[in-house]
């Protein structure tokens, strides 16, 4: 897998997909690096995205420099990114977990600029890099002292024992019961992959606090009372419903009830749910593909 320098570290990603088909750029959530988008990629492919993925700061084969790290920071790693990479069109993002709260930042930070009806421009009226649509998936606005308390025990949990001691721990709420009955061979794979998970205490950490320090409350209620839709769509141009806030209808690492409420907070946005808790993109992948692939094809750009 090729890296490059941006935003001064050294990023991992993968580019692949037709030269000609939208693109699609895929952000990891906490520990997780890009191989987490095994079941989407392949999907992604054949409904002829171009897809890009790639590992944040601090796990896989990105650069792991000393923390804290914050949203903001990464949504700064994934513009030098794109920017590295040359990529000058338009392009769907998609987080979750952490990140989808870096797809926030980062929606927050280079908003789409509309140009005048009159250009003609089939990509919502912009050129240039911009944003097609906006998928906040299993995420929220802000932590709230359920997932503030969770997280702390995370943090304790990871000096105390370890990293891979946590996400095992994890591991039994973000699946369903179902899953521990009678998929037993994806399970030993699953807590497999968590025993060995290449993430030492002080990355995970860093990594840790972009979830705990997370706020866009103040900034999407501020778009929301201007009536402007987060990433900048022109609600003129069908830029409400160009973004979706997807939730596994059994999540309880973040409750439904909280991806709901960011949903609220977003001008013009859809809430959605597909089956399965906080693991809903590896359990239930063809449900979750569905939801996500049905919502992106209304947003593709008509060439």
């Amino acid at each position: 897998m090729p890296t490059i320098e941006a935003n001064g570290i050294s990023i991992n990603y993968v580019l692949e997909g037709p030269e000609y088909g939208d693109l699609l750029v895929l952000i990891n959530g906490l520990a997780d690096d890009l191989e987490t988008w095994s079941a989407q990629v392949p999907a992604s492919l054949e409904a002829g995205y171009r897809v890009l993925r790639y590992d944040n700061r601090g796990i896989g084969k990105t650069s792991r420099p000393p923390g804290p790290y914050t949203s903001d920071l990464l949504a700064d790693d994934l513009g030098a990114l794109l920017e590295a990479l040359d990529i000058r069109e338009g392009f769907h993002l998609l987080g979750v977990s952490m990140g989808g709260m870096i797809a926030q930042s980062y929606a927050l930070k280079h908003p789409s600029r509309p140009l005048p009806k009159t250009s003609g421009d089939a990509s919502n009226g912009t050129i240039g890099r911009h944003l097609l649509s906006l998928s906040l998936c299993c995420t929220y606005a802000q932590p709230t002292p359920f997932c503030t308390r969770m997280f702390s025990l995370w943090a304790e949990m990871a000096q105390e024992m370890s990293v891979q001691d946590v996400m095992r721990d994890v591991t039994l709420w973000a699946f369903t019961v179902p899953f521990f009955r009678s998929r037993t061979n994806e399970l030993l794979e699953v807590e497999q992959a968590m025993r060995g998970l290449d993430m030492a205490v002080p990355e995970y950490l860093a990594q840790l606090n972009v979830i705990q320090t997370f706020d866009t409350t103040a900034q999407l209620e501020g778009l929301k009372n201007e009536e402007k839709v987060l990433g900048g769509f022109d609600a003129n141009e069908g830029g409400q419903g160009r973004v979706m806030v997807l939730a596994g209808k059994t999540d309880i690492l973040i409750p439904v009830v909280m991806s709901h409420e960011l949903a609220e907070r977003i001008e013009g946005s859809r809430f959605l749910t597909c089956k399965g808790g906080h693991g809903c993109m590896w359990e239930f992948p063809d449900d979750f593909n569905k939801v996500v692939l049905g919502f992106l094809q209304e947003c593709r750009v008509k060439k």
